[in-house]
């Protein structure tokens, strides 16, 4: 696709008209009667953040079973990237659900799995011999990464940083930074996870080198390269709030693990696959991660997770050592490759980076007459707003819920997310249109003027 423009992008998916229609009250009658359903079936511990239920998806809009069309500045936590039912996606898994659903890859083997495998080789960052491992989840594929780079180095010792989120595994509870609600009573957690400080520019004031020079003192007194396997770190952080490390932070951690025999994990499940601008965050800053963690917007809203690296690491483990029943589906795989072929063909790379010049420049708009928009960043069409009390730098989690929470009134689902609970995400798809977008912020500014 040559020219992008955002009316024409084929990853739209149904024919639903891209606008915000609110044509009930908020939850409609047919919501709140799912959820009293919901409310005797369904674990009270299982939450959404809409009160409503989806009956179609498509472009950058939801529907409700109710007929209310809400822009969707979620994209189901960054997974429907390319946009929800993609024509490419449909028609691939249509093909495939034809053929079989399911063999299981450790049993009999099948080549979308290898096919998807060198395409991830090919786009990850680095120029040396990879191999890939496919699993369900994205906490799957951390947890796999660490068993990878502890069979390859022979240590124990993992380093996480302040405010990560990994997963909701063991493991990957111990790896994440926030007990509620993610570890809050489930514990007791796996061992040998350690946490290092993180370069968060808006709240330490440091330059880049600075907070690694912090964060690696840290690792150096409390852990010992010589315990450490892996450094595992989200390029850009998810739900810890959207921070984007300073300047030469992540290069300079790299470097260190370099030249210590630390394997360096770039967790880019929420990250990766055209998210940012780039198929990898770690492109921005040219930093090559010895193993990338992906999931998310890989396979177009089907359950799918990969660890792609170094093939010395990747072959570590024993032959057996990795795998997983469902793991690499073959449904998945086909819409997986059909996803980074839609990527490529709509240039969804140079329209995250034009989306993130809009949502910029609404938002920081919003800010320079708002005082409770403390910060504004992110990179491509993974951008955030972190709210606090005017003249401090005091997390206002009040405010980020009242706003979300009147935004779906109106017809916009936005998410927070945040350490505090205090950073608005917005994570469009790349299919949603530019006047769609618009549509959607004015609502944000109409929220915010009425916040108060």
């Amino acid at each position: 696709m040559t020219t992008l423009d955002s009316q024409q992008l084929t990853t739209g998916g149904p024919t639903l008209p891209q606008e915000i229609r609110v044509l009930t009250e908020v939850p409609g009658p047919r919501s709140r009667a799912l959820a009293a359903r919901r409310s005797a079936a369904v674990s009270a511990a299982v939450g959404s953040s809409m009160p409503f239920y989806a009956a179609a998806a498509g472009g950058g809009v939801v529907v409700d079973v109710d007929g209310n069309s809400y822009a969707d500045l979620g994209s189901g936590i960054a997974v429907t990237t390319v946009g929800n039912s993609a024509p490419g996606v449909v028609d691939a898994v249509t093909e495939q659900v034809r053929s079989f659903t399911h063999t299981c890859f450790m049993i009999t083997p099948y080549d979308s799995y290898v096919e998807l495998a060198e395409r991830l080789a090919a786009l990850t960052p680095g120029d040396f011999a990879k191999k890939t491992a496919l699993f369900t989840s994205g906490a799957e594929a951390v947890e796999n990464a660490v068993k990878i780079a502890r069979a390859h180095t022979g240590r124990q010792a993992v380093v996480v940083f302040d405010h990560a989120y990994h997963g909701r595994t063991n493991l990957t509870m111990a790896m994440t930074a926030k007990v509620v609600p993610y570890k809050n009573g489930f514990g007791p957690f796996a061992p040998e996870v350690y946490r290092a400080p993180l370069s968060y520019p808006f709240r330490d004031g440091l330059d880049g080198p600075a907070a690694a020079a912090r964060a690696i003192a840290v690792i150096e007194k409390q852990v010992g390269a010589a315990n450490l396997a892996a450094v595992v770190i989200e390029p850009i952080q998810g739900e810890g709030g959207f921070v984007v490390p300073a300047p030469g932070f992540l290069p300079a951690l790299a470097a260190w693990a370099k030249e210590n025999g630390v394997v360096f994990v770039a967790d880019e499940v929420q990250t990766g696959i055209a998210r940012t601008g780039a198929w990898f965050a770690s492109e921005h800053e040219g930093v090559e991660p010895d193993l990338v963690t992906i999931a998310k917007g890989v396979a177009g809203g089907l359950p799918l997770s990969a660890v792609t690296g170094r093939a010395e690491l990747m072959d570590a483990p024993v032959p057996g050592g990795l795998g997983g029943t469902y793991g690499g589906n073959p449904v998945a795989t086909a819409a997986a490759l059909a996803t980074l072929e839609t990527v490529e063909r709509d240039g969804l790379l140079q329209r995250a980076r034009q989306v993130e010049i809009l949502l910029l420049r609404r938002l920081h708009a919003l800010a320079a007459r708002d005082a409770r928009l403390g910060d504004v960043r992110g990179r491509g069409a993974m951008v955030a707003v972190e709210l606090v009390r005017p003249g401090t730098t005091e997390p206002d989690a009040a405010l980020a819920k009242r706003v979300a929470t009147e935004a779906a009134q109106r017809g916009v689902i936005v998410l927070t997310c945040g350490t505090d609970g205090n950073v608005l995400r917005f994570l469009p798809p790349l299919s949603a249109p530019d006047a769609l977008l618009e549509q959607a912020f004015d609502v944000l500014d109409a929220v915010f003027a009425d916040a108060r």
